[in-house]
């Protein structure tokens, strides 16, 4: 029965070996845990200083951002307004080639009117090609269509010069 005492003794000393290490192993990972996770001062002061940064960064970004935003509010209502105005030249001048076509009376008050407030949009192209008429007195005035042509391309180019304003620049 010595053997069998032995082998138990044995056993019991290898089990209680396994122990230990397993004992010490888990003390010594949770010290280089604990020694990890508390910095060194030096350290300690470089995380803060880069931590700083990137908050000043993520702050002055959220403004410019919110700068860019309100400059492109600004300039989509100065767009409306411009979209607006055009609209209100377009309309007018078809009202008034409308009426030279049809052959209005020019003692009528509307014609009268619409012709005293296009007067100023369609001076610069009156006379510039011939207004092919019929012998009923029935008028295409080309010079119409001219100016409502060259409205629209002035327009586009207006819009296109605010959309560069209003454009968000990114950086990668």
């Amino acid at each position: 029965m010595v053997d069998d005492k032995l082998a138990r003794e044995e056993a019991q000393r290898a089990a209680n070996y396994e122990a230990i290490k397993s004992s010490v192993k888990a003390d010594v990972g949770d010290d280089i845990y604990a020694e990890a996770a508390r910095p060194v001062p030096s350290q300690a002061a470089r995380v803060e200083e880069v931590a700083d940064g990137m908050r000043r960064t993520a702050v002055d970004e959220v403004i410019e951002t919110k700068r860019e935003v309100e400059r492109a509010r600004g300039v989509a209502r100065i767009s409306q307004i411009i979209d607006y105005l055009f609209f209100l030249i377009y309309g007018l001048l078809t009202i008034r080639l409308l009426l030279e076509l049809f052959a209005a009376r020019e003692s009528a008050g509307f014609f009268k009117f619409v012709k005293s407030i296009t007067d100023p949009f369609y001076s610069p192209f009156r006379g510039l090609v011939p207004s092919p008429s019929t012998a009923e007195g029935f008028t295409l005035a080309l010079p119409i269509i001219v100016a409502i042509v060259v409205y629209m391309l002035l327009h586009l180019a207006i819009n296109g010069l605010l959309r560069i304003f209003a454009h968000r620049k990114t950086e990668v």
